[in-house]
């Protein structure tokens, strides 16, 4: 069964935002599966980006909050294991997770849906990043 096989350990920036302060692993998929998702030190998260009209049923920081951590990750990187993987694999990663924590049935389909349909816009925005920090043909990557 998936597991998080390190603690989060954190530090409260300002307002919304948290930095990791040691490398955070996730093991996707069964006990051994060797595929893990590492949040690495020093990346900042929001948790779980709820409108905050909706803060009393769903805190950023509520039940889900180490799969939303993961979540964060895999947007920005858009990568496992330095392998590229789709938005819908991400959040199916997000929805296993918010499983191994137990996130009640009706909140973790409630957010995960709640992702599916609104999450496009930040994974086409952190594409568009990605894609502007590529050097250009005939760069040098020294």
């Amino acid at each position: 069964m998936s597991s998080f096989t390190t603690k989060l350990r954190l530090e409260y920036l300002d307002g919304r935002e948290w930095r990791v302060l040691e490398d955070f692993l996730y093991e996707v998929g069964e006990e051994g599966s060797g595929v893990v998702v590492t949040v690495g030190a020093g990346f900042e998260t929001d948790f779980a980006s709820i409108p905050r009209g909706l803060w009393n049923l769903f805190p950023p920081t509520g039940p889900y909050g180490k799969a939303a951590v993961v979540h964060d990750c895999l947007y920005r990187t858009q990568t496992l294991m330095s392998a590229q993987i789709s938005r819908k694999r991400a959040d199916d990663i997000f929805l296993e997770a918010m499983g191994v924590l137990h996130v009640g049935r009706f909140t973790k389909y409630t957010v995960y849906w709640a992702v599916r349909a609104g999450g496009g816009r930040i994974w086409r925005t952190h594409a568009d990043a990605l894609t502007a920090s590529l050097p250009e043909d005939g760069d040098d990557a020294a």
